[in-house]
């Protein structure tokens, strides 16, 4: 089991900034991968970012050049630093933790993210 916590959101003009942080606990040892997914209303989950252990990193193409994911393993965390936000990156974001040997995904509570001015 891995329990995910996280930090950061709220309010935010556009072209501000934010930083989410994600702490695991738990089964640590065995992620691995951890990311940042979001939610918008009336729409699908999808993945804002992702990091592997290799520190080999993904992102959309809708937050490239403006997000950037970062993974510290000795204190089990990982941030999004959110750079020119946008209206449309208005979501709940959720920090993900994936374990290749049970194929298990675990989620965080969520977080408001809200661009507006």
């Amino acid at each position: 089991q891995v329990q995910l916590v996280e930090s950061g959101g709220g309010l935010v003009q556009p072209g501000g900034s934010l930083r989410l942080s994600c702490a695991a606990s738990g089964s640590i040892l065995s992620i691995n991968a951890m990311g940042w997914y979001r939610q918008a209303p009336g729409k699908q989950r999808e993945l804002v970012a992702a990091a592997a252990n290799d520190n080999s990193t993904l992102y959309a193409d809708s937050v490239k050049d403006r997000f950037t994911i970062s993974r510290d393993n000795a204190k089990n965390t990982v941030d999004l630093k959110m750079n020119s936000l946008k209206p449309e990156d208005t979501a709940v974001y959720y920090c993900h933790a994936f374990m290749a040997l049970t194929k298990e995904d675990y989620w965080g509570q969520g977080t408001q993210v809200t661009v507006s001015s």
